[in-house]
């Protein structure tokens, strides 16, 4: 995995895929005659198992039989998930590390159960010891993580109406109307409304990608006359989904909230990221950069441009992103 995340030669990188997805346990020797059988002896190398539980990189002899296998998208196996194939790219979106502080739960369970169950029930994450703290690291697929933090806070909800019931059973005792460690329940970190709300974690550059690029999201919105609170913070972004006020038709949080996930499902392997560094180059080289960034947007329809001050990201299809880069890059006089 290392010789991959260092590539740097274009050639190289055009040459070389990610596959995602595939069975735990597989082998080495058998990856590509399982999943590539028509491309043997095109294959150059073959870096599995990496970093990240299912994840390969594949690096053909010929750029044009990458892009063979990149255009038929998913390949399937019996009884086993689909597993996708995208461009290599340093920042694909198939991989995130996240520490987690357990110790909210230490009154409502043992921390070393949690952890097994967690790891039983998201096989595809990596979980590092359990510190003495309550605190432990997580390394995986986005989605993964997405899906950790929904069973904990899930855990959370549940163990905050125990505690509501509890208290509710025993409310004529003064230590039970006020408990003393309240302030560290897991609830307090759970909003009330919760309960009755639909709450994605979405990655930020997905999210941002959804809703300035994608009609989708906000058609559904209006289609199912759904309210969405939207709360971006650093790499992830909380959406939190509730019924317009005064609608006489049935809920429909959860139809939307599916609708989305699946949406996003199929972003992540298809986006590509991209930055392009402003630091360190002169106040009319920026300028320049940023007008031939809008100049390329009307030309690149799929590709959203985020600009900050100290660089721009951009983001959308791999081809796009790369070839937008690209152009971006020639026009300011560097190579990509």
């Amino acid at each position: 995995m290392e010789s991959a995340l260092k590539i740097r030669d274009p050639t190289v990188s055009e040459r070389t895929i990610v596959v995602s997805g595939l069975p735990v346990g597989l082998l080495k020797d058998k990856l590509v005659k399982l999943y590539f059988p028509d491309d043997g002896g095109h294959v150059e190398e073959v870096i599995y198992p990496s970093r990240t539980k299912g994840i390969a990189y594949i690096i053909f002899k010929e750029k044009k039989v990458a892009e063979k296998v990149i255009t038929q998208k998913k390949y399937l196996l019996a009884s086993k998930p689909q597993i996708t194939v995208s461009h290599f790219s340093e920042k694909v979106f198939n991989y995130v590390m996240a520490i987690l502080d357990l110790s909210v739960f230490r009154t409502q369970i043992v921390l070393e159960s949690l952890v097994m169950d967690l790891k039983k029930k998201i096989p595809a994450l990596n979980f590092s010891a359990l510190g003495p703290s309550g605190k432990i690291s997580v390394k995986g697929p986005f989605l993964a993580i997405m899906k950790l933090k929904e069973a904990l806070m899930t855990k959370a909800i549940s163990a905050l109406e125990n505690n509501r019931k509890y208290a509710a059973e025993g409310r004529n005792q003064s230590i039970l109307q006020k408990p003393e460690n309240s302030t560290a329940t897991p609830g307090t970190s759970v909003p009330e409304s919760a309960r009755s709300q639909g709450t994605l974690v979405l990655d930020t550059d997905i999210f941002f990608y959804l809703k300035h690029k994608c009609d989708f999201y906000e058609l559904t919105l209006n289609k199912y006359h759904i309210l969405c609170q939207e709360r971006v913070d650093g790499d992830v972004t909380t959406i939190c989904l509730q019924d317009a006020p005064g609608g006489s038709q049935p809920s429909s949080v959860r139809l939307v909230r599916e609708l989305i996930e699946e949406c996003v499902q199929g972003l992540h392997p298809e986006l590509r990221k991209e930055t392009v560094v402003l630091e360190g180059r002169g106040a009319r080289e920026k300028r320049h950069i940023k007008q031939a960034c809008e100049q390329l947007c009307c030309r690149y329809l799929k590709v959203l441009i985020n600009l900050h001050s100290t660089h721009i990201d951009i983001i959308g299809p791999s081809s796009d992103t790369f070839m937008f880069k690209t152009e971006l890059m020639k026009s300011a006089g560097r190579k990509v």
